[in-house]
């Protein structure tokens, strides 16, 4: 779907064979109204948020719109290459140890910040905890490789697990937000003020400290478990950036979207189902430099428990029918967080193969989700 709104061009990203919630659509050509809106496009795993689509990304002149990017500024995933290979892992073994993430990092937070050019004020107990909602920390093992050439020049190996990583700047995103609002409300903020130089700089930080927590999120998953692992990608799915193509002062706002002109990108499905690696090809422009960050959810978190839980206990949910296991004591969000709340995955990428915007590397499998041990 492609139409113009009030003078943005609205792009929809989808096969016939997807579906997306009307409410999803109405938020995506409602933003695209906002000031200095010139390009707004759905990606297929759009959905309703809380104002504003998740799965979307959306080109600005002159105008940025903090509200857009939202409170979990910086968040993203990381893909890291660990020593472990997939004939020694534990399952039981494994999900025993796996303790503890919840809690304080015990490492030097200041001197990890520094490392990164990150100001001592930014040090919080928060770095190294995976958060709340759709985050996680997760083994995993290859279910097949497409793109065997692509996929060596990662740096992968096929008998070694992966880990998985989807966290974000914890409360410092929600603090800019704040920040913003109390001055602003919802109003964007012109790109040639000092406001503006003042919470990009804060976003830039969060942004650099998300991928710092990732980082130090994987470390103390592989303590447990006795690994180690090198970084082979990090994403970030909520952000503003400068666009550099184009004739004017461009801002792209990526709203849950993964980014399409920074290499390949990992698209994951659910805890329950397979992980998709995709290289971006195409025109970048045409689907704002973004593609899709994962399923997108199907139902509303607040039905989710009522949808499932005649039918399921939480620990039926512990176990997926792909053989993984998911570590998740909350009995709310296991069920929020269920296979089942979430879009198809496979139609996913494929709306995205099909519209020539990705192609295909390697297919992941869940080996082990770790969501929280708090209830």
């Amino acid at each position: 779907m492609d139409a113009s709104n009030g003078g943005a061009n609205v792009r929809l990203i989808k096969s016939d064979e997807s579906w997306i919630e009307g409410e999803a659509i109405r938020q995506l050509e409602t933003t695209a109204k906002l000031d200095g809106i010139i390009s707004a496009v759905g990606m297929p795993d759009l959905h309703p948020g809380k104002g504003h689509p998740v799965g979307a990304a959306f080109v600005s002149r002159a105008v940025a719109h903090p509200h857009l990017v939202g409170n979990d500024i910086g968040c993203g995933m990381s893909l890291s290459q660990t020593d472990i290979a997939v004939r020694k892992v534990k399952l039981d073994k494994f999900v025993k140890r796996l303790d503890g993430l919840d809690e304080p990092w015990d490492g030097d937070v200041r001197n990890r910040l520094a490392e990164t050019g990150l100001p001592e004020r930014l040090a919080s107990p928060s770095l190294g905890t995976i958060g709340g909602g759709n985050h996680f920390a997760e083994l995993q093992r290859v279910e097949d490789i497409t793109d065997n050439d692509a996929f060596t020049d990662l740096g992968l190996d096929a008998e070694r697990s992966l880990l998985l990583v989807h966290s974000g700047s914890r409360g410092l995103g929600e603090s800019i937000l704040r920040t913003h609002v109390d001055r602003h409300g919802a109003a964007g903020l012109a790109t040639d003020t000092e406001d503006f130089d003042a919470y990009i700089q804060a976003h830039n930080d969060a942004v650099a400290w998300a991928s710092v927590n990732r980082a130090v999120i994987a470390e103390r998953f592989l303590d447990c478990i006795g690994g180690r692992a090198e970084r082979r990608l990090d994403l970030c799915h909520n952000s503003v950036t400068p666009v550099a193509a184009g004739d004017g002062d461009l801002w792209l706002h990526r709203k849950g979207a993964a980014p399409s002109d920074e290499g390949p990108v990992v698209i994951p499905g659910s805890r329950g189902t397979i992980t998709y690696l995709v290289v971006p090809t195409g025109n970048h422009e045409a689907n704002a430099w973004s593609v899709a960050h994962g399923a997108g959810r199907k139902w509303m978190r607040s039905e989710s428990k009522a949808r499932l839980s005649r039918r399921y206990r939480p620990e039926d949910l512990s176990r997926t029918e792909l053989g993984g296991r998911v570590i998740c004591r909350n009995k709310d969000l296991i069920y929020e967080e269920a296979p089942q709340a979430y879009k198809n995955i496979e139609t996913v990428t494929s709306d995205l193969v099909d519209a020539g915007l990705v192609r295909i590397i390697a297919t992941l499998r869940p080996v082990i989700t770790y969501k929280t041990r708090r209830p």
